[in-house]
């Protein structure tokens, strides 16, 4: 019998957070690449460069597409029709391509994602959806973990989250201190995973068992 857990909602961050600001024209955004590239000591009007300025800007609007999307709407059509099923559901390899907020340099990697189910469930690609979300925005990955798992508590109410992400980051790897091949790991754990360790050690062995196949 799992443990009743006694959960206080926290808000979703990061969420409503943000101050607002003035969003600069496309021409705006082309013109500070253009600065840029002339600091780093090259000419902008050279060929080579000459359309580097709206290859990066509609770059950007990929990269950060995030700020663009809701996290919340992504979750919200769930389902209670599941056969009584209430064992763990797990995604495991997910894809993560995110910037720094520290030096907008890329970090790389892969989530694992596990709830609880308590009275509904979503679609599996939803949760997909909610790690790209955050992932695409200026983030820290300890930031990027809490958020994924609150967004999943906030719209689903399960009995526990958690959440293990593993990722290079290439303001490490590629500037600074240099060193390739290190990989930082965030987790956050709640409700059952949070309180009962045998929980916490299932979630991690299938992490791990991933990794073996």
């Amino acid at each position: 019998m799992d443990p009743i857990v006694k959960k206080t909602p926290r808000p979703l961050r990061a969420e409503g957070a943000r101050r607002s600001v003035r969003r600069p024209s496309r021409a705006e955004a082309e013109e500070a690449v253009r600065t840029l590239l002339a600091w780093a000591g090259d000419d902008p009007e050279r060929e080579g460069l000459r359309d580097t300025p709206k290859r990066v800007a509609a770059a950007f609007e990929e990269y950060f597409s995030g700020y663009d999307a809701d996290p919340v709407e992504a979750l919200s059509r769930t389902f209670e029709d599941v056969g009584g099923y209430d064992d763990m559901i797990m995604l495991r390899d997910i894809r993560v391509e995110s910037h720094c907020e520290h030096h907008i340099a890329p970090f790389v990697g892969v989530a694992h994602i596990a709830y609880l189910p308590q009275r509904r469930v979503v679609g599996l690609s939803k949760l997909a959806r909610t790690v790209e979300i955050f992932a695409k925005r200026l983030q820290t990955q300890e930031t990027l973990t809490a958020q994924v798992a609150d967004a999943i508590e906030r719209a689903l109410d399960p009995r526990g989250v958690a959440i293990l992400i593993e990722a290079e980051h290439q303001c490490m790897s590629t500037r600074g201190i240099h060193k390739p091949g290190v990989s930082t790991i965030t987790t956050r754990f709640t409700g059952v995973f949070e309180q009962d360790a045998s929980y916490r050690d299932r979630f991690l062995q299938m992490v791990h068992a991933a990794r073996r196949g």
